[in-house]
């Protein structure tokens, strides 16, 4: 993945998608406060300091896999054929990257949204935690959206939403056209506006926006999670951010994202976009282990952690890997498989007590226990 604050800042310079954006808010996209509120934890439950005695399921990157989420989710024993939770008192994280590439984006998380709610009526938890992509998402970075992402948001009045906010950019452009003294090609603009628009596209950016049904859903969740004193997140705790503290990291992008799109000026300022910012860096899965060990203890010992669960880079072989003797545990498997993720499947880490287990959805009847170096007390 590029550096997200040059690929953010690039795209962000075109004028043929500002253009889009442009035709989306003038529908009436607004900014929204952060809701406090929100912030609260259910039961007053800190998300950096879970203590629990039940066991604890894993799972990386889905980027649109719904049939293969759903299949691991079964073997691991958290939901039933109807995809209800059975998972009793179970904590489920789901390591972020939910949408992109994939067509079935929009069925994985509204199904990571019902278990929420079902596994808190039965006494568990759900962490649905920020991956790169969700934020892309949110900040109108769409290079990723496969043609099925759009199609889901699609309704029977789209043209028509899509004709209106043409109408809007049209005009806009021709107004400037004329004050710059250049000439306005409405049918060219109109062509490459209708190829850059699809269908569903305008729906989905108000779906992801502040005030949005997914928008405000997923600006009130967590980067990252601590329970039973291993770190869950998405791309990793680097050293230049290692001196901020778990829930500071989530506050702080929390803030961001409440921020409106449009306020979003220079990526590489923000926690949240940055690439050595939790969601994108990968220096957990790409420096030498015996290097950077010393890195990596400090970075554990600063946010009182003993290991770090994490997804992004996809594990070798599409099987769980362990790194830094055990340190550092690498659950994205490349979900998605086919021309994306050539070998990957479906896995869940499985943390019960001491004993860590990779299972995976073509193997349910033989989890692989993974050769891991059992950690002490930190």
């Amino acid at each position: 993945m590029p550096n997200a604050a040059v690929a953010m800042s690039s795209r962000y310079s075109k004028r043929s998608r500002g253009a889009a954006t442009r035709a989306a808010l003038a529908l009436g996209l607004a900014a929204l406060a952060l809701d406090e509120r929100a912030l609260a934890q259910p039961g007053g439950m800190s998300p950096c300091d879970v203590r629990t005695s039940e066991r604890v399921v894993a799972v990386g990157d889905v980027h649109g896999a719904y049939a293969q989420f759903a299949a691991i989710l079964r073997a691991a024993a958290l939901i039933d054929g109807r995809d209800r939770w059975i998972g009793g008192r179970a904590i489920l994280v789901q390591t972020g990257d939910v949408l992109d590439r994939g067509s079935d984006s929009r069925r994985a998380l509204d199904l990571l949204r019902r278990l929420e709610r079902e596994a808190a009526q039965a006494g568990g938890r759900v962490f649905a935690l920020l991956g790169n992509h969700e934020v892309m998402r949110m900040l109108d970075d769409w290079r990723y959206v496969s043609a099925g992402e759009y199609a889901a948001f699609q309704t029977g009045s789209s043209e028509e939403i899509r004709e209106r906010a043409f109408g809007v950019v049209a005009a806009e452009a021709s107004r400037e056209a004329k004050a710059a003294g250049r000439p306005h090609e409405e049918a060219a603009f109109r062509a490459q506006f209708f190829h850059e628009v699809p269908l569903g596209s305008i729906e989905m950016q108000q779906a992801f926006g502040t005030d949005g049904e997914y928008g405000r859903w997923l600006r009130n969740h967590h980067v990252l999670v601590k329970i039973n004193d291993v770190l869950y997140l998405h791309g990793g705790v680097s050293p230049s951010a290692a001196s901020l503290r778990c829930d500071q990291m989530n506050d702080t992008v929390r803030l961001e994202l409440a921020a409106s799109r449009a306020a979003v000026r220079d990526p590489a300022s923000l926690l949240v976009t940055s690439e050595v910012g939790p969601l994108w860096y990968r220096g957990l899965t790409q420096e030498p282990e015996e290097a950077f060990l010393p890195a990596v203890m400090s970075i554990l010992s600063g946010l009182e952690a003993r290991a770090a669960v994490i997804g992004h880079t996809v594990a070798p072989n599409g099987r769980i890997a362990a790194r830094f003797g055990g340190r550092v545990l690498q659950v994205d498997t490349g979900m998605l498989g086919g021309s994306f993720f050539p070998g990957g499947r479906a896995s869940a880490l499985e943390i019960r007590g001491g004993e860590f287990t990779a299972i995976y959805a073509d193997e349910p009847r033989r989890p692989a226990t993974l050769a891991l170096t059992v950690l002490g007390p930190r």
